[in-house]
């Protein structure tokens, strides 16, 4: 329903739940005055659930992510991990951004140290599980180079591998994918998938992309244009694995249209 606020704690889903949000408001102070990116929005995410956030520019998507990961404080309402309200970033929560967000100045290898040395993992140790963490986004091979010399996509990767060397319990990622080309990032959604099923961590990735959000989720939220909130949640039944056939079948051509529709039309919101 367009406008209408809706509560993911009533799915029917028997998992723990890992993160509950709970009647987040943000309010941006700017000089044009109070702008509401996001008005009372109430979800839980359950453990080991692959969620997907859709919606227009400005939905306040991004800020939510931020108020989960603990880089912004909500004006109201509060974030709970694990049944603990959420009072900064900690090592529960990790994150991977667009920008790719690693040191330059470290080799690959040494990038997925840092997340293993603050673990308190140090040593020979930190560099023989840094080798794993490459070995599951295949970059063994690049262990040595530094990030200036890989690709885009090779830097998404090490961010990914990072991002699960620090063993957080809910990945959240932001538009990851958005600056890579697409046969780069059909790659990456595959090998994202498959690590995602074999590791079993909570994912809450944001993306611009309705085709993404399906290949990838279990569940798609769709977010209303500003003030942000809820405007309706889709289950996505396609079994796993999904390949990129998956995007030719019936069903999935019917929930991009089922969603696409109602994205387009929080679309035609903000430019009014």
């Amino acid at each position: 329903m367009a406008g209408e606020e809706r509560d993911l704690t009533n799915r029917d889903d028997s998992r723990p739940v890992r993160v509950k949000v709970d009647n987040v408001k943000k309010i941006y102070n700017t000089r044009n005055g109070e702008m509401v990116a996001l008005n009372g929005v109430t979800l839980d995410i359950h453990d080991n659930e692959f969620i997907c956030v859709v919606g227009p520019s400005g939905c306040g998507k991004s800020t939510l992510l931020n108020i989960i990961a603990g880089l912004l404080e909500p004006t109201s309402g509060a974030v709970y991990c694990n049944g603990k309200e959420v009072k900064g970033t900690g090592t529960d929560r990790g994150v991977v951004f667009q920008q790719y967000a690693l040191f330059p100045w470290l080799t690959v290898k040494k990038n997925v140290m840092f997340a293993l040395e603050m673990r308190g993992i140090k040593g020979k140790q930190a560099e023989e599980e840094a080798m794993k963490y490459l070995e599951m986004v295949q970059l063994e091979k690049f262990a040595e180079h530094y990030p200036k010399e890989l690709s885009g996509g090779m830097k998404q990767r090490v961010a990914i591998a990072r991002a699960y060397a620090a063993e957080p319990e809910v990945l959240l990622m932001d538009e990851p994918f958005g600056a890579l080309d697409a046969q780069t990032r059909t790659q990456l959604q595959t090998e994202l998938l498959e690590t995602w099923q074999r590791e079993k961590k909570t994912c809450f990735f944001i993306t611009h992309d309705v085709e993404e959000a399906i290949i990838l989720a279990q569940t798609v939220i769709i977010m209303s244009a500003r003030p942000g909130r809820i405007r309706d949640i889709v289950k996505i039944d396609i079994p796993y694995p999904r390949t990129q056939e998956t995007k030719m079948t019936k069903e999935f051509m019917e929930l991009k249209n089922e969603i696409w529709s109602q994205v387009y039309q929080e679309y035609l919101e903000v430019r009014k």
